[in-house]
């Protein structure tokens, strides 16, 4: 039997009814406006559906005219409960959800180990919600892939791109951070400051702190990859819990980017 990480934050971030799941996932999914693109790569949010789900489904609905062609997704995220220096593997062979069990791709994960950043820990895994939010999407959108679960500790934008890198592959490989922005900030303040972080990244200027992105560091790596590769950031949504399901004296803001190749969308 495989080693498999169940999952720690299921009905409490999302529902943990396998059907109410799947119910609430496609109606976010439906009502995205997000425009099909054609993304190497996605930037979503991580905190409760109730609060950022709406945000996260623009990115996964720009995936619609590729999903059939993606077989592996390589997911970053911050780690929030253990701290750990590099960025952690899991040693579980597939990790559980409500919808059911996506298998890590174990050849991806042996063409990254000898990285002296890279690290294995089913202890920094064990209770991180910021990759685990991430999967019913990508289980609802995609057909049949493998998972490569990154929790991004402390690092450079430089050793998190070498990763990147290595398992940057073609067409069939997705490219998936996790982050939300500015924490606790007053509305206004927030939309201001995560207006400044939205324009930083479209136009691929890092370092993005931890105080603007939670998971500044993946970005940070994802922006040192997509000038190397010539990948475009376009900005699908940016809204804050303010705006969702939260009060306005203390909001966490939310955005989804997909990064496309240069020559997708010359004239957008």
């Amino acid at each position: 039997m495989p080693t498999v990480r169940p999952p720690a934050v299921a009905g409490m971030f999302y529902p943990a009814d396998p059907r109410e799941l799947a119910q609430e996932v496609q109606a976010f999914l439906h009502e995205a406006q997000s425009s099909p693109l054609r993304p190497k790569a996605l930037i979503a949010p991580h905190a409760g559906y109730i609060y950022s789900g709406a945000i996260a489904a623009s990115a996964y609905a720009a995936l619609k005219d590729i999903a059939p062609r993606i077989r592996r997704v390589v997911l970053l995220g911050p780690t929030h409960r253990v701290a750990v220096h590099g960025l952690a593997l899991p040693e579980a062979e597939a990790f559980d959800t409500p919808l059911g069990r996506v298998k890590l791709d174990a050849g991806a994960m042996r063409a990254i180990a000898h990285l002296p950043q890279v690290v294995v820990s089913d202890a920094v895994h064990a209770l991180e919600h910021s990759l685990e939010v991430q999967l019913p999407f990508l289980q609802s959108v995609l057909s049949d892939f493998m998972l490569v679960p990154l929790a991004v500790g402390m690092a450079t934008a430089d050793e998190v791109a070498e990763v990147l890198e290595t398992l940057w592959g073609g067409d069939e490989t997705l490219i998936v951070v996790s982050s939300d922005l500015s924490h606790y900030l007053p509305y206004a303040a927030a939309q201001s400051v995560d207006g400044g972080t939205t324009d930083d990244i479209v136009k691929l200027r890092q370092p993005i702190s931890h105080e603007q992105a939670c998971g500044g560091t993946p970005i940070n790596g994802l922006i040192v990859a997509a000038r190397k590769h010539h990948l475009r950031p376009h900005l699908l949504d940016l809204r804050n819990s303010g705006d969702t399901a939260g009060a306005r004296d203390r909001v966490v803001g939310y955005a989804a980017f997909a990064f496309t190749e240069e020559e997708d969308h010359v004239s957008h």
